[in-house]
This record gives structure tokens, C-alpha cells and sequence, in this order.
């Protein structure tokens, strides 16, 4: 509905293979870190690429602050690059042959280019890792990689956050700092987050709200 706040899901996929598991899900996410857990093959990723519009749904609506991403009733069917939801996977992505601020401009809209670098370098400061606008992706440590891959993702100033594992590759210590920073930022700009994460430390700690799902369907 027009005015609400907040991403509304409530669809379907029949499909039963690897890459597209069962999922039959109804939730509203509002702002801050929502956590999603579930066992390997439960439809957590499937939910994420849904939202993102990587994958159709069967059945079903889905809306974010009240504007219609996709209803299967209607035909309506947003194309991801007009979503405004950044959707960071497990593997980060960055596009090795270019440096950090220049992945993180990658998704700006046309802009002259010392205003594109600027813009880049501000995200990256706020992800703490200006100082490596630079580097290429394989000279960055884990941490840093993770750090600038979020700064990409924000910089297209996205309405909707989705973060697939971003800290299973890091060590304890470094996963509850990388942590703290993510909570600091999504309270800064208070967009609904869905952090799905095999960790229930992670989940109980980061998260406002704790859902599971089993099966493609939401037993918590």
C-alpha cells in the first residue's frame, strides 16, 4: 500500500530444483538487521535473489516502502537495476580489474568522472577503507574486500539491504568487528536489512529480529 514502510513479502516458487528450492514465505522486514538462519537448502539465498528480482516468483507480491516490486496477479515485474536493493553474495563480486573506488562507482548513474571518484571515496570512508581506493581486489585482505563490496552496495543509496553470508570467509575476532561496523551503518541509514547467516552468534548479536527458515517456509 502507498506510505508503508518497509519490504512486504509474501510469495511463491514451486520449482523444486538446486537452483530454484521450494519457497512459501509471508513477512514484512522494517528497518535494521533482520537475521534469516535456516539449514543449507532451506531457500534463504532463493529468498534474497527474489527480492533482488534475480529470480520470479510463482505466485505472490512483493513491495518495498509501498511501491509493487512484483505481483503475479497484476504482471508487475520491476527489473532489478530499478529496485534500489543491494543484494551483497558470499563471494563479494568485485570485478578484479578494477580498483576499489572504481567497483564502488561501478552502479552510480553518468557523472563526470573526478565527481564519480569522489562520490566512490566517500562511501569507502565510510566503510573505513578509503585509504585502499587504489588497490585492486586481489591485493585486499578478506576484511577489506568484505568492507569494500558494502560500500559498493550502499553507494547506489539502495531502500532494501541483503547480505548473503558476507562474514563466513572471516576469522572470530574479525567477523564481530566487520559486524559492529555493518549494525553502525544500517542504524546510520535505517533501510530494512535481511542478513542471512549460518551463525546463531551472528544472528543474536547483529540482529533486531531472529526468523528460520525450514523448507522454504518460515518455522521461526
Amino acid at each position: 500500500m502507498p506510505g508503508e514502510r518497509g519490504l512486504a513479502i509474501a510469495a511463491r516458487i514451486d520449482g523444486a530444483t538446486a537452483d530454484r528450492p521450494r519457497l512459501d514465505v509471508k513477512l514484512t522486514i522494517g528497518a535494521g538487521i533482520t537475521a534469516l538462519m535456516g539449514p543449507s537448502g532451506a531457500g534463504k539465498t532463493t529468498l534474497l535473489v527474489a527480492v533482488a528480482g534475480l529470480l520470479r516468483p510463482d505466485v505472490g507480491t512483493i513491495a518495498l516502502d509501498g511501491r509493487t516490486l512484483f505481483d503475479s496477479v497484476q504482471r508487475v515485474f520491476v527489473p532489478p537495476h530499478q529496485r534500489r536493493v543491494a543484494l551483497v553474495f558470499q563471494s563479494l563480486a568485485l570485478f578484479p580489474h578494477l580498483t576499489a573506488w572504481e567497483n564502488v562507482a561501478y552502479g552510480l548513474p553518468p557523472m563526470a568522472r573526478g565527481e564519480r571518484r569522489a562520490r566512490a571515496i566517500k562511501e569507502l570512508q565510510r566503510a573505513h577503507v578509503d585509504h585502499l581506493a587504489d588497490r585492486r581486489p586481489l591485493t585486499l585482505s578478506g576484511g577489506e574486500a568484505q568492507r569494500v563490496a558494502l560500500a559498493r552496495a550502499l553507494a547506489t543509496e539502495p531502500r532494501a539491504l541483503l547480505l548473503d553470508e558476507p562474514f563466513s570467509a572471516l576469522d572470530r575476532a574479525l567477523r564481530e568487528k566487520l559486524g559492529d561496523e555493518l549494525r553502525a551503518l544500517i542504524d546510520e541509514i535505517g533501510v530494512p536489512t535481511l542478513l542471512v547467516t549460518h551463525d546463531r552468534a551472528d544472528a543474536e548479536r547483529l540482529g533486531s529480529r531472529l526468523i528460520q527458515l525450514d523448507a522454504g517456509r518460515l518455522v521461526e
